[in-house]
């Protein structure tokens, strides 16, 4: 969320900015340094020391982040605090409303640290990590993720240490890591991260190996213990998989390729990840190291072993792709009838069918899908009548396109095709409205909100706007008036103005806060577009002579 410095009060809800100026002015903020030119770090204190960062582009606040446990919006109090005094302080914006004293400009924490490497001699330096690194395990940790590699002892267990001393840190005694501490184990294991993409990227392939197993094996392991709430941990497994696949396509010595392999099959023998999608991509990767069919046959063997209906349905269909590399056309389809029933199996066969134009299979495989679903997998017998409908067009079969359209455009959220065009291009003209009238009674009857859109985008397909304006009156919200706006404001205006008025009144009646009188000063606007101006003036005093403490609804009213 960007914000403008100049202007940051007006983003910020009302009671949050209330409480961050107070922050501010009882000097809560204990320490704030310029780490860079635009970037800011600052100490404020509450119930607790909070970290803030701030980055400043062309007077724009272009990121900020607080480790206090505030999620109820996207800005705390504390870099609320924080704002006021880099604009009343730093930069000295809006002066005039301020009589706190200026403090006197010193030279930035990066300038600070940039001359004084100069000055500090080599053993001096060596001296000071030392020092450092035995009393601070969070610096030690910082530095070994830096600098590790340069060791000459590489091995996935040197990077697993290292991996695991990092998460020991930031865990509590109860052994858990909360959401704020994962800042710490996220800013201390990116280098781990950077180190293997440098590695890969300069043919380092068996330290990049190392780390990305290390990584892979550690942050799997952390799910259990770890307020994960940002997707941190997520990240670092998945960058860690990526990095093994784009390992497994170089050129790769012998060794290590077999290595990768084994190492692929010994984790899913072991379950080294069981639970998770990364159990089955073990064997995806193993596949991209085969070197000859016995290899294959050891991960068709894997492949046989796998439980769960989700991760055997994938298995059975990823050794299928493998049959289809290594074995013979009667192994194939021996193997392709026994578990037609997997949808993904016979969503490949019927694919392979329709490439080939052999449209009776496909025809075929998707009537036996329907059949086989319609009972436990509704979801899936759409993607039957899909197919179903593309041979009927291939085909040219008028009747066949009508009948699957027509239950896919009633019966299907996630459309592929539009299927009222299709419709409206099979059916005669004469018959396209008794049609239609037929579609609506059978939708009305299904009594649901999908359904009920459904029957919407019937009447602006078809411009009956008069049955359009009825339904919104029975469907009343601001959000739906300006919905329908676009297609009601020409003949109907008088009727939505009316219905924006009385919408407005009631929800500035009911809800209270900046963001809700910004909301519905908003819909005011629409108002005007419309030809409202006289009913908005009216709202605007009504609310000034009903609320007139509500000092930022007033505020919001005056830039109407």
């Amino acid at each position: 969320m960007k914000i403008p410095l100049n202007e940051f009060e007006q983003f910020i809800d009302e009671k949050i900015l209330k409480r961050g100026l107070s922050y501010y002015k009882d000097g809560a903020i204990t320490d704030f340094s310029e780490i860079s030119s635009g970037e800011y770090e600052a100490i404020v204190s509450g119930s607790e020391e909070y970290t803030i960062q701030l980055e400043i582009n062309n007077n724009t606040i272009t990121y900020h982040n607080c480790d206090c446990p505030y999620d109820m919006g996207p800005v705390c109090k504390h870099i609320v605090a924080v704002v006021f005094h880099l604009q009343q302080d730093e930069l000295e914006l809006n002066q005039s409303n301020f009589t706190i004293p200026k403090k006197k400009k010193t030279k930035s924490v990066f300038q600070q640290v940039k001359e004084l490497l100069k000055e500090i001699s080599h053993k001096e330096l060596i001296d000071f990590v030392q020092e450092k690194s035995k009393k601070d395990k969070k610096f030690r940790n910082l530095f070994l993720a830096s600098f590790g590699y340069l060791s000459q002892n590489l091995s996935k267990e040197f990077y697993k240490k290292q991996i695991h001393s990092i998460l020991q840190s930031a865990a509590a005694r109860n052994g858990w890591i909360g959401w704020s501490d994962m800042r710490y184990v996220v800013k201390t294991t990116k280098p781990f991260l950077e180190n293997a993409e440098n590695n890969l990227a300069n043919h380092n392939f068996e330290n990049a190996f190392f780390i990305s197993t290390a990584l892979l094996e550690e942050m799997t392991e952390a799910i259990q213990y770890v307020d994960d709430s940002n997707g941190d941990l997520g990240f670092f497994i998945e960058s860690a998989l990526r990095l093994l696949f784009n390992l497994a396509e170089e050129k790769l010595p012998k060794d290590l390729k077999k290595s990768i392999f084994e190492y692929c099959i010994s984790s899913f023998n072991q379950r080294s990840f069981a639970g998770w999608d990364w159990h089955l991509d073990m064997l995806h990767l193993a596949c991209q190291l085969i070197e000859k069919e016995s290899d294959a046959d050891i991960i068709l063997s894997c492949l046989d072993t796998v439980n769960g209906d989700y991760e055997r349905e994938r298995a059975q269909s990823f050794k299928l792709d493998l049959l289809r590399q290594f074995k013979d056309k009667k192994e194939i389809e021996k193997y392709v009838n026994k578990h037609i029933s997997n949808s993904l199996i016979r969503t490949k066969e019927i694919e392979r069918a329709f490439k080939n134009k052999d449209f009776e299979r496909v025809i075929s495989l998707s009537k036996d899908g329907i059949n086989f679903d319609k009972k436990d997998k509704p979801g899936l017998v759409k993607v039957w009548y899909n197919w179903l409908l593309k041979v009927a067009q291939s085909q040219n079969d008028v009747s066949k396109i009508i009948e699957y359209s027509r239950f896919l455009f009633i019966d299907n959220f996630y459309p592929e095709q539009d299927y009222y065009q299709i419709l409206k291009e099979h059916v005669d003209e004469i018959d396209w409205h008794p049609f239609l009238e037929e579609i609506i009674i059978e939708i009305k009857s299904k009594s649901r909100w999908s359904y009920t859109e459904l029957i919407r985008k019937i009447y602006i397909q078809e411009k009956w706007w008069d049955r359009l304006l009825l339904m919104l009156k029975q469907n009343l919200s601001l959000e739906n008036i300006q919905q329908n706006e676009q297609y009601l404001s020409k003949d109907y205006s008088s009727e939505l103005i009316e219905m924006y008025s009385d919408s407005i009144t009631n929800y500035v009646a009911q809800f209270v806060g900046r963001n809700h009188y910004k909301k519905a000063c908003r819909y005011l606007r629409r108002m005007k577009k419309i030809g409202g101006n006289d009913s908005v003036n009216e709202l605007i005093e009504l609310f000034r002579k009903q609320y007139p403490q509500r000092r930022a609804l007033m505020d919001e009213l005056n830039r109407i």
